[in-house]
């Protein structure tokens, strides 16, 4: 009996052992919301979306001590729309999404960093995009015109090596290499990007670069196809830069900042987005005859106040301005976007929030479909002339 009591009595300490140096945490968000658009095709549009103020998610997060410092990590994330129950991350024109099509990856952290293989996010999305108002209290309508430098995370990376710094001091650095798996051409669907970081007291700063090759197909087109993108398609969805599929390789360089003055918060994004190699018709289809390459300069302001511990309000301004390109017949002007939004949050508790969210933008000149630009603002269908405005009223929980 004594020894039974024994070997029971350790069996108890072993288990609760076990279970101290492992987890798993099931985690999540779900965002829904009434939504005002003044010209969504031609007609006032009054619907329902979810996924707005930030993507609808639920993950498992799971972590092993390994002793030593290290540790084994795991992440499965799923994205959804909460109105239908669809998966999320779908490509234009398709039903079927990805089960984990947010992230997936496994990998080791160590005093030295982390190690993490599988389907994550850019160095732009990590460093850089937190510092925009798109990822702020702002929501994904005041994202900057058609998400075009990824800062708001409208693409993941497949197939991914990478490895983020532990923070020395407030300053962390990272990178991302994907492999094209492409035999006889290890250049082609490549990507890669790094990263850097600084937070000290009331300052915060970031700078980052992306690059993706034949990005239509390695990038755009890895967003949820059930097959093998093709390259008589476009699988961009906005009008900015859908026009320009036919690029041999998507770069981006942006940085961010932010200043805290008590309750006040300054911030600041900038960045480059060009698509060049224009033409390349085993990346993506030409209709226009375009050559040479895109480019966009986005530059954001905004400004945030903490009126109390539960209630913040803040402006932000956005101006994007596309390059000329060269078609088969003389070039098109290129387009500018001018985005104002508005918006409050208030936080019934740690983990419920309502919010009010307001968006105008007006567009000009030439977009990349070689037609007039018209105003589209994220997450809702492109405006029939030059102005839109969008005004949210939603309800964010999180678990």
């Amino acid at each position: 009996m004594k020894r039974s009591l024994v070997s029971v009595a350790l069996l108890a300490a072993w288990a609760t052992s076990a279970h101290a140096q492992s987890s798993v945490t099931l985690y999540g968000l779900v965002d829904v919301g009434l939504n005002y658009t003044s010209d969504a095709g031609g007609h006032r549009l009054y619907n329902t979306t979810s996924g707005v103020e930030q993507a609808n998610r639920w993950g498992l997060r799971g972590v092993e001590d390994l002793g030593g410092g290290y540790g084994a990590v795991f992440v499965l994330e799923n994205g959804f729309n909460l109105n239908t129950g669809a998966l999320g991350q779908n490509n234009p024109g398709s039903s079927q999404g990805l089960m984990f099509g947010r992230q997936a990856y496994v990998g080791v952290t160590s005093p030295y960093g982390s190690l993490t293989l599988g389907r994550q996010y850019d160095s732009v999305v990590d460093f850089v995009g937190p510092l925009g108002t798109g990822n702020q209290w702002l929501g994904n309508n005041a994202a900057h015109p058609g998400d075009l430098d990824n800062f708001s995370n409208l693409y993941r990376v497949n197939n991914a090596i990478k490895y983020t710094s532990p923070s020395f001091a407030g300053l962390k650095f990272g990178g991302l290499y994907s492999l094209g798996g492409v035999a006889g051409d290890y250049s082609r669907n490549q990507v890669f990007s790094l990263g850097v970081s600084y937070s000290g007291g009331a300052f915060s700063l970031a700078a980052a670069y992306l690059n993706a090759r034949n990005p239509n197909l390695g990038f755009f087109g890895d967003n949820g196809s059930s097959g093998a993108p093709s390259a008589t398609s476009s699988f961009i969805p906005s009008p900015v830069y859908s026009g320009y599929a036919s690029a041999h390789t998507y770069q981006v360089i942006g940085a961010g900042a932010a200043y805290t003055i008590g309750a006040a918060t300054l911030g600041a994004t900038y960045s480059n987005t060009q698509l060049m190699g224009l033409g390349d018709r085993s990346s993506g289809p030409n209709p226009s005859g375009f050559s040479g390459k895109a480019i966009f300069n986005n530059a954001e302001a905004s400004f945030k106040y903490q009126i109390t511990p539960a209630l913040v309000a803040g402006v932000s301004y956005d101006y994007t301005q596309g390059s000329s390109v060269a078609t088969a017949t003389g070039s098109t002007g290129g387009a500018k976007y001018n985005q104002f939004a508005a918006g409050t949050d208030y936080f019934l508790s740690k983990r419920t929030d309502v919010y009010i969210v307001a968006v105008y933008q007006k567009a000009s000149g030439t977009d990349s479909r070689n037609l007039p630009a018209v105003a589209v603002i994220n997450n809702v269908s492109a405006s029939s002339s030059d102005r839109q405005t969008v005004v949210r009223i939603g309800m964010r929980h999180k678990f």
